[in-house]
């Protein structure tokens, strides 16, 4: 069995947000689809997954929504359903930069596709930008690019606007390159660059996933895996399902060699949050653990989270993608 796993954003004013919300939620419950779409009045933005043609009904009823008719998705494979269940969610911004006013169908860089990313990233004049947060560029980036080390989208507008002075000071205007995940991240990200006055603005059209499912590994100037937002947890070239496990005290991808060390305790910390979980929490989550591993052995799927608990960081994150 195979799952089709889609990826997709789209920046278009919604005039009633909340009747998006709930036709999307009716029409995808009813085709069991599963995954996290976020609407905002700037768009919608999302993963899912289902099996065979469910996905196809699914972006057909996305295309149909005013202004969505030329909507894309990247689309990729996972062997098991990645996510426990369906959220449609309400959201002030479908990617959450808090910076009023950045709009990228009003202003926004240059898009890239993947097959000429290359020439433009090895070019000397160009600056090669991560816009995404510290914990997927610690798992994999392209050769060469700034991490700006950010927790959190909101923080780049301020890290920017530092890192340009640096420039000025320096007497340089670069070309500026930018990517994320899927194209989401930079579209805004670029949109505020160009506001702040620079004019040579690039961003990798598709993102970091239609580079690694279209340019061959033996030209690829990625290195590592790439996180996403759902339970695969990260992907490498050819969008294969990568080696990291997510932490369920954090939410940040581990690696094999952070999974042998003894702070690791599968389901409750690993060696980033191990000293910092409090006694409830990592009670919570050693019981969550236990419901778990009798659910495995069992042979049936364990839900995930009960909705009383917090939302997730693959909730939060979906608007990066």
């Amino acid at each position: 069995m195979s799952f089709r796993v889609s990826a997709f954003y789209k920046f278009v004013p919604f005039a009633d947000p909340e009747a998006i919300r709930a036709d999307i939620a009716a029409r995808f419950e009813a085709l069991g689809i599963r995954g996290t779409v976020l609407v905002a009045g700037e768009g919608l933005n999302g993963t899912i997954a289902a099996e065979g043609n469910a996905l196809d009904e699914a972006m057909s009823f996305l295309r149909a929504l005013p202004g969505c008719s030329t909507l894309e998705h990247k689309e990729s494979h996972a062997a098991t359903m990645p996510f426990w269940r369906l959220k449609v969610r309400l959201k002030q911004e479908i990617v959450t930069m808090g910076v009023p006013g950045t709009d990228p169908n009003d202003l926004v860089g240059t898009y890239v596709d993947p097959q000429d990313w290359n020439a433009l990233i090895t070019d000397p004049e160009t600056v090669l930008i991560d816009t995404r947060n510290d914990y997927e560029y610690g798992i994999g980036t392209f050769e060469g690019a700034i991490d700006p080390n950010t927790a959190t989208f909101r923080e780049f507008p301020h890290w920017f606007r530092d890192f340009r002075a640096k420039l000025e000071a320096e007497g340089r205007k670069p070309k500026v390159a930018m990517f994320c995940t899927g194209g989401i991240r930079c579209e805004k990200a670029t949109s505020f660059v160009k506001s702040e006055g620079l004019d040579e603005v690039f961003h990798l059209k598709g993102g970091i996933l239609k580079y690694l499912e279209t340019v061959p590994e033996a030209e690829s100037k990625w290195q590592g895996e790439c996180f996403v937002f759902d339970q695969r947890v990260s992907v490498g070239h050819g969008l294969e399902i990568g080696d990291y496990e997510l932490c369920h005290g954090c939410k940040r991808p581990v690696s094999e060699a952070e999974r042998r060390d003894p702070r690791y305790e599968e389901g409750i910390c690993c060696p980033a949050c191990h000293a910092t979980l409090t006694e409830e929490q990592r009670a919570r989550f050693a019981e969550r653990q236990k419901q778990v591993e009798l659910a495995r052995k069992r042979g049936e799927p364990h839900i995930g989270r009960k909705k009383s608990e917090p939302s997730d960081r693959t909730t939060k994150a979906t608007g990066d993608a």
